[in-house]
C-alpha cells in the first residue's frame, strides 16, 4: 500500500508454500467444542490467516488436559471438515519435554514429529521448527533429524524457534537445506529483534520471523502492565485510522522490512476479523518511531 510501511503481502516460506501476514497459535486452543473450532478456523481462512502456529506442548497451561492437548484439539477440527487442512500452512515446534526440559537430539526430534503428526492426525508438518534451543545437542545431530524427515516426506520446511542469531547461524551451517524461518517474541512491548541481531539475520539470509505473542500475551488490548504513553500512541493512530489498538500493533510488527507474520493467539473469531484489519492500516517511518519512543520510554538520539 503506497504511504505506508505496513506490508500486507503474502510471505514465502519456500516449500511449505505462501501464508498471509497473520498467523493463528493454537497454543490456547484447550477450551471450546469441535465445532466452534472449525468455525474458528475457517473464519481464519476466509481473512487469509493461513499459517497455524502449532507445538506439542501446548495444553500444559491456559486450562489444558496436558502435554499435546492442543495438538489433539486441532486433529478433532480438522477431521470434522474435510478439506479444512489444505487451507493451511501448518507450522509444528517440538523439542521442549517436561521435566527435562530441552532434548533437540536427532532420535528425538524424529519421534516428536511423529507423535505430533499422529495427534493432529496430518501426513505431514508444512514447517517445523525447534522450540527452545538444547546447548547439550550438537546442530549436526538436529540436522540429521531435518534431512531424514525431510527424506521421509514428514517435513516440507525448517526452522528454530527462540535461537539466538548466533545459534541460528550454527545450525544454517550444519544443514542440508536452508533454513526458512526463525520465531522470535516481537511486539510493540517487546523489542529485542530490533536491536539482538535477530532481525538484521534474517533480512540478510532471507528468514521469515515468526512473531510470537504480537499483541504481547493479550496485555496490548487490556493495557495491562504496557506503558500508558505506549497506548496513548497507539490509541492515537487507531482513531486516525478509525481502527483499533490491537490492529495498530499488529501493523507495527508487519512495518519491519523482514517481513514478518505476526502471530496471535485470540480463540474468537471476533477478534480475528478486527486483528486482520492490520493490513489496511498506515503506518508511517513517524509513525513506528513515535511507538518505539513510547514502549521504551527513551527519545532516539
Amino acid at each position: 500500500m503506497a504511504g505506508t510501511l505496513v506490508d500486507g503481502a503474502p510471505r514465502s516460506l519456500g516449500d511449505a508454500g505462501q501464508v498471509g501476514p497473520i498467523g493463528l497459535g493454537i497454543w490456547r486452543m484447550t477450551e471450546g467444542s469441535t465445532a466452534g473450532h472449525v468455525a474458528l478456523l475457517e473464519t481464519a481462512a476466509d481473512l487469509g490467516i493461513t499459517l497455524l502456529d502449532t507445538a506439542d506442548v501446548y495444553g500444559l497451561d491456559w486450562g489444558g488436559s496436558g502435554f499435546g492437548a492442543c495438538e489433539e484439539a486441532l486433529g478433532r477440527a480438522l477431521r470434522a471438515a474435510p478439506g479444512l487442512r489444505d487451507r493451511f500452512v501448518i507450522a509444528a515446534k517440538v523439542g521442549i519435554v517436561p521435566g527435562v526440559p530441552y532434548d533437540s537430539s536427532a532420535a528425538h526430534l524424529e519421534a516428536a514429529c511423529e507423535a505430533s503428526l499422529a495427534r493432529m492426525g496430518i501426513d505431514h508438518a508444512d514447517l517445523l521448527l525447534v522450540h527452545r534451543p538444547d546447548p547439550f545437542t550438537h546442530p549436526d545431530d538436529v540436522a540429521a533429524a531435518f534431512a531424514s524427515l525431510r527424506r521421509r516426506g514428514l517435513v516440507r520446511e525448517f526452522g528454530a524457534s527462540n535461537h539466538l542469531p548466533s545459534q541460528v547461524a550454527g545450525l544454517q551451517r550444519a544443514v542440508e537445506r536452508p533454513l526458512v524461518a526463525v520465531q522470535p517474541r516481537f511486539s510493540c512491548a517487546h523489542l529485542d529483534p530490533l536491536s539482538d541481531g535477530t532481525f538484521d539475520q534474517c533480512t540478510t539470509d532471507r528468514l521469515v520471523p515468526l512473531a510470537w505473542s504480537a499483541l504481547d500475551g493479550g496485555r496490548i488490548p487490556t493495557g495491562e502492565g504496557v506503558r500508558p504513553e505506549l497506548l496513548a500512541v497507539l490509541d492515537e493512530l487507531a482513531g486516525r485510522e478509525s481502527s483499533t489498538r490491537s490492529a495498530v500493533a499488529v501493523a507495527f510488527v508487519l512495518a519491519h522490512p523482514s517481513a514478518p507474520v505476526a502471530l496471535v493467539g485470540t480463540q474468537r473469531a471476533d477478534r480475528l476479523t478486527e486483528i486482520a484489519r492490520a493490513g489496511v492500516v498506515r503506518l508511517d517511518r513517524a509513525d513506528v518511531y513515535r511507538i518505539i519512543e513510547a514502549s521504551t520510554g527513551t527519545p532516539l538520539p
